[in-house]
């Protein structure tokens, strides 16, 4: 692995579902061994810069890098957990069989699970705290505990890219903690994490830099210099109630 190539780089991306253009001649270098918070307002185009990295939508203009080629060349490398919206609670898998669809990516196509497999997945269970529901439907279990199954897949795939989208949404406090706390072990192991995240009260504590996007990006870099009152005023605009609770 050369540590020089950056795990993402954007060029001038732009992107728009039929006439409404969403992202406007974005660039933007993403470094290894950090926690991102991907932030901005409602509509500000967050999913949609993550999908367009991830290759699930066709950009208008510009150039994606995902450690220096084409996403489809890193699939083994990224792991992506999508909002909770997305996701089939109703599918017949319990938590383990959902845990272990994070090494499907290592696997041939005839290659079946082994013992190593089997062991990351228990690790990744017993790191969020949900061993004891190994055998449960996830459709039976809490918010929380379901976001807390996502993770696990994430960290049993030991991929070096990460991609969470609003993973904080409908859990308690406890889940809330065992996440942060997982994202920052990752990243003390070199790996990159980029999370869209709407609480603005804890992003200087969850987040070591920050994108602060709105169809344009308005600011990125260290959380204690580019998250400031002025980024924020200038990425939130006309929203002034959300920024005002925040200050």
């Amino acid at each position: 692995m050369n540590n020089d190539i950056l795990p993402i780089e954007v060029k001038g991306l732009s992107v728009s579902y039929g006439n409404k253009r969403i992202l406007t001649n974005m660039y933007m270098q993403v470094e290894a061994g950090h926690t991102y918070g991907l932030i901005g307002p409602n509509g500000a185009g967050k999913s949609t810069l993550f999908k367009a990295i991830l290759g699930l939508l066709e950009p208008n203009a510009g150039e994606i890098k995902v450690f220096g080629a084409e996403v489809k060349h890193s699939r083994k490398r990224i792991a992506y957990v999508p909002q909770k919206d997305d996701i089939d609670w109703e599918f017949p898998a319990s938590v383990k069989d959902i845990v272990l669809m994070g090494r499907y990516p290592h696997k041939g196509l005839l290659e079946r699970l082994n013992k190593n497999d089997l062991k990351l997945a228990e690790e990744a269970m017993v790191e969020l705290g949900i061993a004891e529901l190994a055998d449960r439907q996830i459709g039976q279990l809490s918010g929380g505990q379901q976001q807390r199954v996502f993770i696990a897949r994430a960290l049993c795939q030991q991929a070096d890219l990460f991609f969470f989208d609003e993973p904080f949404v409908g859990v308690d406090m406890s889940t809330e903690e065992r996440i942060v706390s997982a994202m920052k072990k990752m990243a003390s192991e070199g790996k990159t994490l980029l999370v869209v995240h709407h609480d603005l009260t804890t992003v200087e504590q969850y987040f070591d830099k920050v994108i602060l996007i709105n169809q344009r990006l308005i600011a990125l870099g260290d959380t204690k210099t580019a998250f400031t009152q002025e980024n924020i005023a200038r990425c939130y605009g006309a929203q002034l109630g959300m920024l005002q609770r925040w200050q």
